[in-house]
């Protein structure tokens, strides 16, 4: 218990450096806590003479692993990913939703053909079998809903108008991954059938089917619920429901940032919302803090010299195409050139669904192969990178619409 107490300090306070470095300068937090967690994580050189042999090997074996990738930081970050997207859906109500659906559904395909398809591309390309190909497509077809809901926050975007296909295609991306991962379980693992797939994905749309009608029909209920005069119990009733909603809807194969984000929708048309925003919110960016520092942990910067090429092939061309349908959608929602920019630009950054089909590689793979060690070395390694670079490019938006504007019309920059 006390290296636990003693690790979490260190974990709390690095991340409260690393914040208040990159808060000077003006930029995001989001990449700082991932590379401080690969800095203080259990995948850091072990010793002062695995960095420097010649300089340091008379040091001896001094370890410098401070944090350990625990069952308790990967409780906290889960956490993290179920309070953004419960604030995320807060701005959004299920009739907002419903009356946008055909455009959603227009919108989820593109991004799935367009990125599952490079994906796919990828995975041939670099001589990988079906089996890897299909996690490799996973990989990097869906984007962080976590990342990019902390990032669309941080940097105001959440009332623009850019934040409706952004959000229209996280929700189809996590629909779509439920019967996918379903599906692929079944085919890797081998442990099942399709016909347990279907029963997995039928029961997954039944369990939506009833958080939607609950935030449909249930904003009275919740209003009256969840009155209290105490900040401490109004903060426990909101956390308990969230948090045992989302962990039932993990345990029956929905994602949990899809069941959290229906409950915020629950939450959006009561009185509850400001109260939310003021208790609520400093909880959100605790366990998003931790989320993102978790991301680092499980990290090994060791094993991505295998996979460079793969790794730099699926960067460029990956951010490429979720530009591109990012623009697409925005287009499709009638968003002038500059948010539909913006709307590309929010989708690039992935995470943790990647890193949970590189976890379900390694089992079906043994550890061993392509399935189970190439596969999930570049997961971790693409989530790294991708993270870093979708915030970037989200928070220098303004940036790039300035060079995208110069390049159409090369006369405005004279």
């Amino acid at each position: 218990m006390a290296v636990a107490l003693y690790e979490i300090g260190i974990a709390i306070t690095a991340l409260a450096v690393a914040g208040s470095l990159v808060h000077r300068y003006g930029l995001s937090v989001i990449p700082a806590y991932i590379v401080i967690g690969v800095l203080v994580g259990p995948n850091y050189p072990t010793t002062l003479g695995d960095l420097s042999p010649v300089a340091l090997g008379a040091v001896g074996d001094v370890s410098l692993q401070l944090v350990s990738d625990s069952d308790l930081v990967a409780g906290l970050a889960e956490l993290g990913i179920v309070l953004l997207l419960f604030f995320l859906g807060l701005e959004f109500s299920v009739s907002q939703l419903l009356g946008d659906g055909r455009r959603i559904a227009t919108i989820g395909v593109i991004d799935l053909v367009l990125n599952f398809g490079v994906g796919l591309a990828l995975g041939f390309a670099f001589g990988f079998g079906p089996v890897e190909t299909l996690f490799l497509a996973g990989i990097v077809y869906i984007s962080s809903s976590a990342v990019i809901t902390k990032s669309i926050i941080d940097e105001g975007w959440v009332a623009n108008p850019e934040s409706g296909p952004i959000l229209g295609t996280l929700v189809f991306e996590d629909i779509f991954i439920a019967i996918y991962l379903a599906v692929l379980s079944a085919v890797a693992l081998g442990g099942g059938s399709l016909a347990d797939a279907a029963v997995s994905v039928g029961t997954a749309f039944a369990f939506l089917g009833v958080l939607l009608a609950a935030a449909w029909y249930g904003t009275g209920v919740v209003e009256r619920l969840f009155s209290t005069g105490s900040d401490e119990l109004f903060l426990l009733r909101v956390l308990g429901v969230t948090t045992l909603v989302a962990g039932v809807a993990l345990a029956m194969g929905v994602s949990e940032a899809v069941a959290a984000f229906f409950v915020g929708t629950a939450f959006s048309g009561t009185e509850h919302t400001e109260r939310i925003e003021h208790v609520i919110a400093p909880s959100r960016d605790f366990f998003a803090a931790v989320f993102f520092f978790a991301i680092g942990l499980t990290t090994d910067v060791t094993l991505l010299a295998d996979v460079a090429l793969l790794l730099a092939a699926a960067v460029v061309v990956t951010t490429a195409s979720k530009l591109l349908s990012g623009t697409l959608s925005g287009r499709v929602y009638d968003l002038d050139p500059r948010r539909s920019l913006r709307v590309g630009l929010g989708m690039v950054p992935r995470g943790e669904f990647s890193l949970i089909l590189a976890t379900l590689a390694a089992t079906a793979g043994g550890n061993a192969g392509t399935l189970g060690e190439v596969v999930p070395a570049f997961a971790v390694g693409y989530v790294l990178v991708m993270s870093i670079v979708g915030t970037l490019l989200i928070q220098n938006a303004n940036v790039i619409e300035g060079l995208r504007k110069l390049a159409v019309s090369p006369e405005a920059g004279s």
